[in-house]
Parts: C-alpha cells; sequence; structure tokens
C-alpha cells in the first residue's frame, strides 16, 4: 500500500546552518555565504565550496513514518584524479544516527587541472528515501552532504511535518579552512565540527569553507552580522597553502577581521584556533601543490613547494602562524576578556601524526576528526573552558 504523500515547501524555518536560500526554478540551494558576499567574491573554489552543505540539515518535527527527498546534486570530475566519494546524506532520529543515504543522477562538472577550464553537463534529480521510522511523534535531522553541492527539490512525507521549535541551544558560529568544512570524513555527522557541537549541546553554523579560510572580509562581515552565542576562528593553513600574503600583512589582517567580528559581537566568546599539525608545512611555506608522483599511482597526496629559507624573507608556514596567533590574542586579550586562544597542537600534533596520519598529507581521516571534535569539546566546552555555560 503506497503511502499518502503530503509535500511540503521547503522553507528557512525548516533549514538549519544556512545563512540563505537561493531559490532556482527546481528549488532552493543552501549557501553558506549571503547573497552580497558571494557578489564580492570572484574566486570559483569559494563559489563552490561555501555552496556545499557542510553543517546544514532539515530539521522536521513529524509522526511520519516515511520520508522522500528529492535533490539534484552537483558532482565535480577531475580528469586524472580519482573519482571523489558521493555525497552521503545522515538521518538522525532524536538525535541518534539511524540511517543514510545517497542519490543518484545530478549535475557533473568536468575541470580541466592542466587549463583550469570547465564543462557542466546537467543530469536529472535523484531521490533519498527513509521508511520504517517510529510511528511517534518525533524531530527528524537530514543532514546534507559536506562536500556536494546539493540543490533541495522537494520534500515528501506521510504525515504533517512542522518545524522544530527553538529549544534555547546555544549557536556556535565556526570559521575554517577544510578540515573544517569536513575533508575526507565519511558523512557528514562525522565532521568535527558537528561532533563537538554534539559534545557541546550546541546549535552549530559552520563556515568552513574549504581552501578558502582566507581572511576575507566579507567572511568576517559575515560573521559579524549572523546571531551567535559562540564563535571560533581557526586559521592557518589556507594562507600557507595558498602563498596568499606575507607576514607582513599576516598580523593586520588578523586584527582586521577580528575587529569586525567584534562590531556585531562585543561581548560574545571568540576562541582563536591555530592550525593542526601538517608535516608538509610546518616549517615549509605554500604554495602546496599536488604529489604529481602519487597521482600517477592512483592516489591524492598534496606536497610544499616553498622553501624554508624564504621564511626569512616572510613567507608564512604552520609554526609561523601559531606563534603569530598565540602574541596577537595575547595581545588583544589584554583588554579583551572574552577573546581566547587554542593551540591547533592540542588538537592533533606530532604523536597524534604518527598514530593516525593524514591520509593525503593535508586532511584528517575520519578517526582524527573523531578526536580533535573530543579534545576540542574538552578544552571549549569545559566547566572553565572559553564555551563554558555561564
Amino acid at each position: 500500500m503506497h503511502p499518502i504523500w503530503i509535500t511540503t515547501p521547503i522553507t528557512a524555518d525548516l533549514v538549519r546552518g544556512a545563512l540563505d536560500l537561493r531559490h532556482t526554478e527546481r528549488g532552493v540551494v543552501p549557501h553558506r555565504l549571503p547573497a552580497w558576499a558571494r557578489a564580492q567574491n570572484t574566486d570559483g573554489q569559494l563559489a563552490m565550496v561555501e555552496a556545499q552543505p557542510a553543517g546544514v540539515r532539515l530539521a522536521l518535527r513529524t509522526r511520519a513514518t516515511t520520508v522522500e527527498l528529492d535533490t539534484l546534486p552537483t558532482r565535480y570530475v577531475y580528469p586524472g584524479l580519482p573519482a571523489r566519494p558521493v555525497g552521503v546524506y545522515d538521518l538522525l532520529v532524536d538525535g541518534q544516527l539511524t540511517d543514510q543515504a545517497s542519490v543518484t543522477g545530478g549535475d557533473t562538472v568536468t575541470v580541466d587541472l592542466t587549463t583550469g577550464s570547465s564543462a557542466h553537463q546537467p543530469g536529472p534529480p535523484g531521490t533519498i528515501r527513509f521508511s520504517g521510522l517510529p510511528d511517534r511523534m518525533k524531530d527528524l535531522q537530514i543532514w546534507l552532504p559536506h562536500q556536494e553541492t546539493t540543490e533541495l527539490v522537494a520534500l515528501r512525507t506521510d504525515a504533517p511535518v512542522a518545524p522544530v521549535p527553538g529549544e534555547g541551544r546555544r549557536v556556535w558560529l565556526h570559521h575554517g579552512s577544510s578540515i573544517s568544512q569536513g575533508s575526507n570524513a565519511t558523512s557528514p555527522t562525522a565532521t568535527w565540527p558537528v561532533l563537538a557541537a554534539s559534545l557541546g549541546d550546541v546549535e552549530l553554523v559552520n563556515l568552513g569553507y574549504g581552501g578558502s579560510a582566507l581572511l576575507d572580509p566579507f567572511t568576517a562581515r559575515t560573521m559579524r552580522d549572523t546571531p551567535a552565542d559562540l564563535i571560533s576562528v581557526k586559521i592557518g593553513i589556507n594562507l600557507v597553502n595558498t602563498d596568499v600574503m606575507r607576514l607582513r600583512a599576516f598580523a593586520p589582517a588578523v586584527h582586521g577581521f577580528l575587529d569586525t567580528i567584534r562590531d556585531g559581537h562585543p561581548t560574545t566568546p571568540i576562541l582563536v584556533v591555530s592550525p593542526i599539525h601538517c608535516p608538509i608545512h610546518e616549517d615549509t611555506p605554500g604554495p602546496g601543490a599536488f604529489d604529481l608522483a602519487a597521482l600517477g599511482a592512483g592516489q591524492v597526496r598534496f606536497r610544499a613547494t616553498g622553501d624554508p629559507a624564504e621564511r626569512a624573507s616572510g613567507k608564512l608556514t604552520l609554526g609561523v602562524i601559531r606563534d603569530e596567533l598565540a602574541r596577537i590574542t595575547a595581545q588583544r586579550a589584554a583588554d579583551d576578556p572574552h577573546l581566547h586562544h587554542l593551540d591547533g597542537l592540542d588538537l592533533y600534533g606530532e604523536a597524534d601524526f604518527a598514530e593516525l596520519p593524514l591520509p593525503d598529507e593535508l586532511h584528517p581521516d575520519t578517526a582524527a576528526h573523531r578526536r580533535i571534535a573530543e579534545r576540542f569539546a574538552e578544552r571549549a566546552f569545559a566547566p572553565d573552558g572559553p564555551f563554558a555555560r555561564r
């Protein structure tokens, strides 16, 4: 017997973790930068990753036993590189991971890494279906793939759905790199910010942008204007592997980024987090590049192409950035009691790399994401931590 379907429009009150819903001919695309900020961006990498819904989820209160969601993913293909994993949708029932699914179809963008050109091939939407759910009132969360642009086309259920009421949980606004977006984690709720948010019992807004944590002023203004009870900024790895600035520009840019956030959040706890351990860039500047020998063997690995001697002329390494962030936050904290610092090596250090190495020399795997999350929660949400409930 087929269920009697109820189709519910996908509106902002059903979506958490997105800063904007862009309406299209077929549905809505969640974005993690507002439209005005996207208009100021000219970088294709950031345009791609901010539209990948890391930390974005549908939150529904319903008696439905079956849920269907039509989506249109956009998948990127890089000839010569191993295929990227297909995006995963995680279903949580009353906070517990209950099921996972992926969709077929979708659009394909083929990118030629030698020329930078790309070709777009449209495809059909796909459908995920979760059935056999408990026949009682419950809260459902459908977490969207953290590294796959996802257009939400239609939501169908066999019982009415309503938004989950606000529960008074604090909102944690986090900004970081691909590690914060969730690179190499196997599913959206296996990324370290999502795990840490669960451990800290907070609502996450994840502004982790792969390759794009570059102290952009429009990102700082976005954070300034986004309601939040807790804020963290994880800065470093992208500044090194894009080789986007020198030491002379770095410190003023950090000050300016924090100043802008403070304009909208004058007393909100802000935690500045320095980079985790990454051997290729500890003492060697960028830019980073693919390891061509590894690619020839069918593996994705990264390497640093700079010269350690270039540190003398102001090139950035992770070691330099850690020292500067510690100095900057200590200087500012003298007048800002709500500003805090966390050394990234306390989250994942040299000993962790020996036990849980970075598979591609740059990004943690799922086990390392969990370790980073647990250590972040231990330090940030502890009774005497910067994110403790006061």
